[in-house]
């Protein structure tokens, strides 16, 4: 909560967190006290977060991680590799990010999410160190605390931005991991995708794998340098590790490589650890027929709410919220049959690439509704339709798309329906705001008292 105070950084952002009229810290009094640090913005560093983790007791320490990074790709391989060791017998702690519209999404431990309550009993030990983290080195924090004390067997941790300079990457992982490399986030980690990769490939560490989704040559050139100079060895798709079993229960072409990726990681995890799938004692295999198992089991359970997630035969969300996203959506769309009419119910934040994300979406629809998602950086829904008809110049494949906007995103969705008709396919996408507002609101489901998200504002520089 802001009180208006200076904070310990002199920013003038308090950093400590009011407690609620019942003397204790709950989740609202957390909330508000993240969205009162959304002010520090994004400053890659690692030098704050070790220091409060130091006075925190270690808790990274704790148990060994899974450390994944990507553009695309590294929240479901998460979801995937910690619903196999999970289904291995072991005690998870998973921290992806953003949330849809939870807070507590970020940290699950044994799939279920953290209590809200409690985790802001654990940030009250974060504002004591004296600190001042940024969002999501709170959230970070947070995770490992929580982490520790629930005494789980691995940690499956998610990067936010980058890698090198990234909170997470003060873990001690056993495996790591990078699914894809895109171009999302260029203003931070750029300018190039080759200088992304670097970013990125500072999750390494020496002696531990780094395992690699399907990457363009110069791409894996990048990295398998970082990686050498290291001395972290490189396992690549297809050569060092085979696909998936079996298909993950999660859509799309694109999570193929994704399972593939989710299976090596948990393998080489569970062969790093002892598991009650089978010790890694004296250099021994954990017992393969219960692996096995296990890889099974995992991929046919796992879920990840949002991600070309169908709510019923005619509602189909997906955040697909940068071109690489919605290279896949549209994937997934031109694998059904064209046999009914469209709708595309569509936000997009600012600094997002809109453009090259409508000239990939635009030709796919017969109706696109613009609206706004509950993200203050989100493109007003006149704008946004401006753009979409930009990108359906007359005479082209877009050209009769029905384009209309509505502010509010539940009726949006009416809109789209009534504009496609009752047959109609409606797509709901472009924004994870969007997509968890929506979701959260046909299902029933609680969103926070206090919306809270990461900030995306410029780094004021790097270490």
């Amino acid at each position: 909560m802001d009180t208006g105070q200076k904070g310990s950084d002199g920013t003038g952002v308090s950093h400590a967190a009011q407690p609620s009229a019942a003397g204790r810290p709950r989740l609202v009094d957390l909330l508000r006290r993240l969205d009162s640090i959304r002010a520090l913005g994004v400053d890659l560093s690692l030098d704050r977060v070790r220091a409060a983790l130091d006075r925190l007791g270690k808790p990274e320490r704790a148990a060994p991680a899974v450390h994944l990074a990507g553009t695309n790709g590294k929240g479901s391989t998460a979801a995937m590799t910690e619903a196999i060791l999970r289904a291995a017998g072991l005690r998870t702690g998973l921290f992806t990010s953003p949330h849809l519209a939870r807070f507590t999404e970020r940290i699950q431990i044994d799939g279920r999410e953290a209590d809200g309550d409690h985790l802001a009993e654990l940030d009250a030990r974060i504002v004591a160190t004296g600190v001042p983290l940024t969002y999501f080195e709170v959230c970070t924090a947070l995770a490992f605390l929580a982490f520790a004390e629930a005494r789980v067997d691995v940690m499956v941790l998610e990067t936010g931005l980058g890698g090198r300079l990234d909170a997470t990457t003060a873990c001690l992982p056993v495996a790591t991991a990078i699914t894809s490399i895109g171009h999302d986030h260029l203003e931070l980690l750029g300018p190039t995708l080759l200088d992304v990769a670097r970013e990125k490939a500072g999750i390494a560490k020496p002696g531990v794998p780094l395992l690699l989704g399907p990457l363009a040559p110069e791409i894996d050139a990048a990295i398998a340098d970082v990686a050498r100079t290291v001395g972290a060895p490189l396992r690549r798709a297809g050569r060092d590790y085979p696909p998936a079993p079996i298909a993950p229960r999660l859509a799309g072409a694109h999570q193929a490589a994704n399972a593939a990726l989710a299976v090596a990681l948990a393998r080489a995890a569970m062969s790093a650890i002892a598991t009650p799938a089978g010790p890694a004692a004296a250099g021994a295999e954990p017992e393969a027929a219960r692996v096995d198992a296990a890889v099974r089991a995992g991929l046919t359970s796992v879920t990840w709410p949002g991600r070309l997630e169908w709510l019923g035969p005619d509602l189909l969300l997906d955040c697909a919220h940068n071109t690489e996203g919605a290279e896949a959506l549209a994937a997934a769309l031109d694998a059904l049959p064209r046999d009914r009419r469209r709708a595309l119910v569509l936000s997009i934040v600012d600094g997002k690439p809109a453009a090259p994300m409508l000239a990939i979406l635009v030709p796919r629809f017969d109706v696109i509704v613009a609206t706004s998602s509950p993200s203050p950086r989100a493109i007003s829904p006149a704008a946004l339709a401006a753009l979409i008809r930009a990108a359906a110049p007359p005479g082209g494949p877009a050209d009769e798309v029905e384009v209309a906007e509505v502010d509010d995103p539940e009726i949006a969705l009416d809109e789209a329906r009534r504009r496609a008709g009752a047959a109609a396919l409606v797509v709901v996408a472009g924004s994870m705001f969007l997509v968890g507002a929506v979701r959260a609101a046909l299902l029933g489901e609680a969103g926070d008292p206090v919306p809270t998200s990461d900030p995306m504002g410029p780094a004021r520089g790097r270490r």
